[in-house]
């Protein structure tokens, strides 16, 4: 089969023939309409993942996709051939990646049923993006009437959880500079924005004098955020190694790592569906132009870049 692949450390990757996998007990085989692109994809693809991870070489990447299952392994219940599913690759050694025809994934963790509402398209760019955002969105335990600075909210994570906070009631206040990045976030609901070229803490200080009720953190630094953050207040970081990295008094940090179990996809597929919230998806590739993609995305994003596969 096609796939995208790094054959070896320190070679950049390419789209190559590589064989098809076969579904493991406890897998699925899906074959993939369509993956979304993740910070991650690019420390693999630049070998910065070295070490980090196994690597059973030749390495596909991609974590997002989305895709009908194609085949079934062993002691697999609930899925059969033909269901329209999406998730995230998760597996303990990087090999099996979701920039190819197929992929095996494991239904016990990384896999949801996709409502026929939600198309390929949309499907691919939901999987970390919409996990993260909801596994932040929790933890801060946002409620109505509350004031929320999103970091990061022009990305694919930030602006799910913009929306996320928005619907629950909060006044957003969102990171973006150029005109086109403030015209996305408004349109997602932010009532006020800041730009993430000047000091974020002063402009947040001059907004909010009192301090916003929680930081949603996706992107640069956390800890000079803290500040703005009022007493009894939460900073929620997916940056972070531990909350322990940034020292706070007063204030309750958060280490959001996305887990995208079958209950959290259901959930980001549902408000996909629904439209209570959205997903931006900028510009789809074809997968001959996965190296393009990779190197755009490293470039700077305002949503989601989507490889379609035929």
């Amino acid at each position: 089969m096609k796939a995208f692949a790094l054959r070896e450390f320190d070679q950049a990757p390419e789209v190559t023939e590589v064989d098809l996998p076969t579904p493991a007990a406890g897998e699925v085989r899906v074959r993939v309409r369509a993956a979304s692109l993740n910070g991650f994809d690019l420390g693999v693809a630049s070998s910065r993942a070295k070490g980090m991870m196994e690597h059973r070489f030749p390495v596909v990447l991609g974590k997002d996709f989305s895709g009908e299952v194609d085949a079934v392994g062993p002691e697999v219940e609930g899925y059969q051939v033909g269901d329209r599913v999406f998730g995230v690759v998760m597996k303990d050694a990087l090999g099996d990646g979701s920039f190819g025809e197929y992929v095996t994934v494991p239904v016990a963790f990384g896999i949801a049923k996709l409502p026929d509402g939600v198309d390929f398209t949309e499907a691919a760019a939901l999987g970390l993006a919409g996990t993260a955002a909801v596994d932040a969105f929790d933890a801060a335990n946002i409620t109505d009437g509350q004031t929320v600075l999103v970091v990061g909210a022009t990305g694919g994570v930030g602006q799910q959880a913009l929306q996320l906070a928005v619907k629950a009631g909060a006044t957003v206040v969102a990171t973006a500079s150029s005109s086109e990045e403030i015209d996305v976030v408004t349109r997602l609901g932010a009532t006020h924005t800041v730009d993430y070229r000047g000091d974020v803490v002063e402009q947040v200080r001059a907004l909010v004098p009192g301090g916003v009720d929680a930081v949603l953190h996706f992107a640069g630094d956390p800890a000079p955020l803290v500040p703005v953050v009022k007493d009894g207040g939460t900073l929620v970081s997916t940056m972070l190694r531990s909350a322990d990295d940034v020292p706070a008094e007063n204030v309750n940090v958060v280490s959001i790592y996305a887990s995208p179990s079958a209950a959290t996809l259901d959930r980001v597929a549902r408000h996909q569906a629904e439209k209570h919230t959205t997903v931006t998806v900028q510009r789809v590739y074809n997968l001959e132009q996965s190296g393009e993609a990779i190197e755009h995305f490293a470039a700077g994003t305002l949503g989601k870049l989507v490889i379609a596969i035929d």
